[in-house]
């Protein structure tokens, strides 16, 4: 579904990624871990087209990424929810789940979606005339994916989720992610928390220093002694 192949990143003369290339076939959830200043989120944005690399390719389902205006991608099918979440504070959930659906594909299914939305997060339901700004972080979270789920994606991008979390909530944005698997959602997802992302997803990239270090199932990074080691404290 989505390739990249030798992609460099980074900002103004500031490289973050050097020939970073992975793949995440349909269905799967994939996993990307890696200390603080990895290039994790810039691999993300790299993807969504915030930011362009110097060099490399990336295809979506055959389709060249980085000749697609940046307002376009998500009409392929990608959604981005954002490290920080990037809510808009003072409007309310219903009105935030509302521009998530913005597209002119995804506008004449705006009530199916949001009933999807609900029934994955009963909780956006009883708040949906609340402003976004007022929830806690476990909710705004919530917002923020159902804000993406609204686009009708294809491949969804998670950033960060647990970050700021406290961890029982990280617990149940991580049971989330399990029951969006289960709608059958592809899944992309970079994060810190090595141990519970590594339980959710089917393979992952370790990203040190803007390079792939080592790839494979969830189950093989687990047994990895660079992994133990270095992240799992074992």
């Amino acid at each position: 579904m989505l390739e990249l192949k030798s992609v460099d990143a980074g900002y103004g003369t500031f490289q973050a990624l050097f020939g970073t290339s992975l793949e995440v076939k349909a269905g799967e959830a994939v996993g990307v871990i890696g200390p603080n200043g990895a290039g994790k989120t810039t691999l993300m944005r790299v993807i969504s087209g915030l930011i362009r690399p110097t060099k490399g390719a990336i295809a979506m389902e055959g389709t060249d990424v980085l000749t697609t205006p940046p307002h376009r991608i998500i009409e392929l099918g990608i959604a981005h929810v954002p490290e920080n979440r990037r809510l808009f504070p003072r409007l309310t959930v219903e009105d935030n789940l509302r521009m998530g659906a913005f597209t002119p594909a995804a506008r004449p299914k705006f009530a199916q979606r949001l009933e999807f939305v609900f029934d994955l997060f009963p909780r956006m339901k009883e708040r949906r005339g609340q402003l976004a700004g007022t929830m806690s972080g476990g909710e705004q979270q919530m917002c923020a994916i159902g804000r993406a789920l609204m686009s009708d994606p294809k491949l969804l991008l998670l950033d960060e989720p647990s970050a700021g979390l406290a961890p029982v909530v990280v617990q149940q944005v991580f049971e989330l992610v399990k029951r969006i698997r289960a709608s059958g959602l592809t899944v992309l997802i970079v994060e810190q928390n090595v141990k519970q992302v590594l339980r959710v997803v089917d393979r992952a990239y370790l990203l040190e220093a803007g390079t792939i270090r080592i790839s494979g199932t969830s189950a093989e990074l687990l047994a990895s002694d660079t992994i133990k080691q270095a992240y799992l404290g074992v």
